[in-house]
């Protein structure tokens, strides 16, 4: 029964990777630092785990990451500058990532993928379910998708995975998803799954993004997972093992999200991203909405 299960409370959020696509703006700087408006990509990531109840967040990090500790720790003297100056606002601001979560570290040391990052974090979790957020994927706050994923998990036991639906000919970047429907809308029984397939083999138009609730026998398949795609420990070869047999870790089901993501690994993305973000808030919006319209229609 749902109340038998254990709760979910930790968050794991692999950032070990090198960021070449944002090149050379992380040579230096950890691609998980660039700001969205004026927060960092990863911030939004950590509140979204926090507002779906799973306030231990664990993230795996590799060199050059220092700065990802240094933002969710307290800068006393930052801290104290603004206090004498009677800056409450920005203070506020500094200390919200500080008191955001508790919050874990450990190094990945050898990037052999994604499916190598979470069985890294094996010690931290331990024998219960936990959540994995990937960095590059943003999900507004008024979607919330991690809480329902959770919800899912919580009455049917196993993992679940976030699936969204995309053009055939896109499928091709991501792991696809072969699925059966279940009596819940927008929920869907995941039967097999393959990374990044050739669109004209994919079984789906179902892509996987990045957010999973994932039953703790993932770390004994992924200890037996050979490497795969790209030389690269796969989660997704991992997932298909779960969804072949039930019995190694309960079924795997899918959540169909249709709610507003951004992909800020994808540059193009990562500025839309900022525009529409930025355009909604209250204290930015007018002014900006208002330079916008007038930069398209006379400058453009």
């Amino acid at each position: 029964m749902t109340h038998s299960r254990p709760r979910i409370s930790k968050a794991v959020i692999p950032a070990a990777g090198l960021g070449t696509r944002f090149l050379p703006a992380t040579k230096a700087t950890p691609k998980e630092m660039l700001p969205v408006v004026d927060k960092p990509a990863i911030q939004y990531v950590v509140e979204e785990a926090v507002l779906a109840g799973l306030s231990d967040v664990l993230m795996i990090t590799g060199r050059n990451k220092r700065p990802l500790e240094d933002h969710f720790d307290r800068n006393y003297e930052l801290e104290e500058a603004l206090r004498r100056k009677g800056d409450e606002s920005r203070l506020a601001r500094v200390q919200e990532s500080s008191d955001l979560a508790t919050m874990h570290y450990v190094r990945q040391g050898d990037p052999r993928g994604l499916g190598h990052a979470v069985l890294c974090a094996a010690p931290h979790v331990g024998n219960e379910p936990f959540a994995v957020l990937l960095g590059d994927d943003l999900i507004d706050i008024r979607d919330p998708l991690l809480s329902h994923m959770v919800a899912i998990q919580r009455k049917h036991g196993g993992s679940v995975i976030a699936l969204m639906e995309v053009e055939r000919a896109q499928i091709g970047m991501y792991g696809c998803a072969a699925v059966k429907p279940t009596d819940a809308e927008g929920v869907v029984q995941v039967t097999g799954l393959v990374e990044k397939p050739d669109p004209s083999e994919a079984p789906s138009n179902y892509a996987v993004i990045g957010r999973y609730v994932l039953d703790p026998a993932v770390f004994d398949v992924l200890r037996e997972t050979p490497p795969g795609r790209g030389g690269e420990i796969q989660l997704t070869d991992a997932l298909q093992a779960l969804a072949a047999e039930p019995g190694l870790g309960g079924p795997v089901h899918g959540v169909i999200f249709k709610g507003r993501r951004y992909d800020t690994g994808d540059r193009g993305d990562y500025l839309r991203a900022i525009v529409r973000l930025a355009c909604e808030r209250e204290d930015l919006g007018p002014d900006f909405r208002a330079w916008l319209r007038r930069y398209v229609n006379e400058e453009m």
